[in-house]
């Protein structure tokens, strides 16, 4: 059990004595739960006095709180400066949170909403070795639609949006791996067709959040897609909008790209990659 000591601040004996629908909450884990908020927003190691200090609490409390989680795992210290920091407890524990969902299931709410939002075909697509493979769609609300089928494999990922999405977040010796493996074959007049220049569009990609596939590997076809990220700002995949060439023009478009970039950032925020994961700019 939790050891809590000292005098209570005023917004402990508020928790303590919260009640209503949500019911009572326990004052020592409210404020071990604050401890753990204020670890995580510090860009580095804070002393005791420190995290005290922002948590509201006397130090012998704020010492008892941090000493059961430091033996618990959940934080760590440094014992040559006495400093505090998120323990390897919290990575295991968001590790495990990320195998209970299968990534289709955590994103269809939002990539159902992109669906309706933009009234294009949606596409969710993984990384499996060196092949792109599209694990769902749904359909265009539009009687004139482009698709790709549910378990489609293609090895241009430098000529697709979810490709090139991907590949912009990876590290370079791994793109540049995958791409010598596939090669870089030109499948319309606007593929991609040297690897500086693919280097030059993958900046771009994560310059804008989100990446362009116009009429490179289908002529005809548009896509736009954005990489889907995980807590520790791994690429899990991307999903993408298709639409034909004649609808993806001026503000329509504008549109398309904007709100696949928002539905990528909310489905990285699900697997706690956050939307500054996504938003980041060179």
């Amino acid at each position: 059990m939790l050891s809590v000591m000292g005098k209570k601040t005023d917004a402990g004996a508020s928790r303590a004595s919260s009640s209503g629908k949500a019911g009572r909450t326990i004052q020592s884990i409210d404020r071990a739960l604050d401890i753990l908020d204020i670890l995580a927003a510090a860009d580095g190691e804070r002393p005791l006095g420190e995290v005290a200090g922002k948590a509201g609490l006397n130090s012998s409390t704020c010492h008892h709180l941090l000493a059961t989680l430091v033996k618990r795992g959940y934080v760590g210290r440094n014992p040559r400066t006495r400093c505090y920091f998120l323990g390897a407890r919290i990575t295991e524990l968001s590790d495990r949170r990320l195998k209970q969902f299968s990534l289709i299931e955590l994103a269809m709410p939002e990539l159902r909403q992109l669906n309706e939002t933009t009234g294009e075909s949606v596409h969710l697509a993984a990384l499996q070795g060196d092949t792109i493979v599209t694990l769902t769609k749904l359909d265009s609300r539009h009687p004139v639609r482009v698709g790709v089928e549910e378990g489609g494999k293609t090895y241009a990922a430098h000529a697709t949006a979810v490709g090139k999405a991907i590949l912009a977040w990876l590290p370079e010796t791994e793109m540049t791996r995958i791409t010598a493996s596939n090669g870089l074959s030109r499948f319309t007049p606007n593929t991609v067709g040297s690897l500086p220049e693919l280097i030059e569009e993958l900046r771009l990609v994560r310059r804008n959040g989100y990446a362009v596939d116009d009429q490179e590997f289908q002529p005809g076809v548009v896509c736009v897609g954005a990489a889907i990220r995980d807590h520790a700002g791994a690429v899990i995949g991307a999903l993408s909008c298709s639409m034909p060439a004649m609808r993806a023009r001026g503000k329509p478009l504008e549109k398309v790209k904007e709100a696949v970039r928002l539905c990528a950032a909310a489905v990285s925020e699900r697997l706690g990659g956050g939307q500054g994961a996504l938003s980041r700019r060179e």
